[in-house]
């Protein structure tokens, strides 16, 4: 039997979930729906992917069988609350920064299924990572139907209520983080002369085997890196270089002041 996904909220990333779904085959366009502010750019976005566009939140809630909260943090209180009766005995997938289970519990309280989570846009090609709480009220037919649909979208990795926001520093943010190096290692082959377009073919493609290397190999990135830095070699004038400059405390200083912006929030 199929599941059908309501979108309350869709934007970026509750498209780019979207689009990993229906790109892995895991829902079908038909069994999704999806609810915004602005019906203009809402109808165009359905018509595109060839899912259902719904007039409100408690339309998109009642025709689904699994509800995601895309919603900004600021607006979750007020769409919740205004439709706790269609909620009720649904797993609801929250995706909205900041809040986790503590905060749903305190704005429907007890007797609901949901789950806090903080995904990256990485989702979109099936390549994503999904943070989730580990405390949650999801049962465990809901809890092994969502891993069961968003497992073939992400790696999804359960991290406890003090350490979700920083699992989200490390799975949504840091992709800008890689999209900021790709442009620039793709600048400094353009500079030497490759062109654009073959600069950023390689680079992901990279990042990609890089990633996966270490992955599937288990080994530590430094051993990885070691590997490749031969004595009196090219790469580790290039890794003295990005040291001279801070890299690393460059990386690790962005951590730090994300963490400080949450914090503050």
């Amino acid at each position: 039997m199929s599941t059908r996904i309501g979108f309350i909220g869709f934007g970026n990333m509750a498209g780019a979930i979207c689009d990993g779904l229906l790109l892995s085959g895991a829902i079908a366009p038909s069994d999704i729906y999806a609810c915004a502010r602005d019906t203009v750019k809402l109808q165009a976005k359905c018509a595109d992917r060839g899912i259902n566009a719904c007039s409100d939140a408690a339309e998109a809630a009642r025709s689904a069988d699994m509800i995601v909260i895309g919603v900004l943090p600021e607006q979750v209180r007020d769409v919740v609350t205004a439709i706790a009766g269609v909620l009720k005995g649904k797993p609801v997938i929250s995706i909205a920064a900041g809040i986790d289970y503590e905060r749903y519990v305190s704005y429907l309280g007890e007797g609901f299924n949901h789950i806090s989570t903080i995904p990256n846009t990485p989702v979109a090609v099936g390549e994503g990572i999904i943070v989730a709480e580990s405390k949650h009220s999801l049962t465990a037919e809901q809890l092994k139907l969502f891993e069961g649909i968003f497992g073939q979208i992400a790696k999804i990795e359960y991290f406890s209520p003090d350490l979700l926001s920083l699992g989200g520093t490390g799975a949504g943010c840091a992709p800008a983080f890689a999209d900021v190096f790709i442009e620039a290692l793709a600048d400094g082959l353009v500079k030497h002369g490759m062109s654009r377009a073959q600069a950023y073919v390689i680079v992901p493609q990279m990042l990609i085997g890089t990633a996966k290397y270490m992955m599937e190999s288990g080994k530590h990135p430094g051993e990885l890196k070691d590997a490749v830095c031969s004595p009196g070699g090219t790469t580790i004038v290039g890794i003295s270089a990005l040291e001279e400059t801070g890299f690393r405390h460059s990386v690790i200083h962005a951590v730090d002041k994300i963490m400080e912006k949450k914090h503050s929030m």
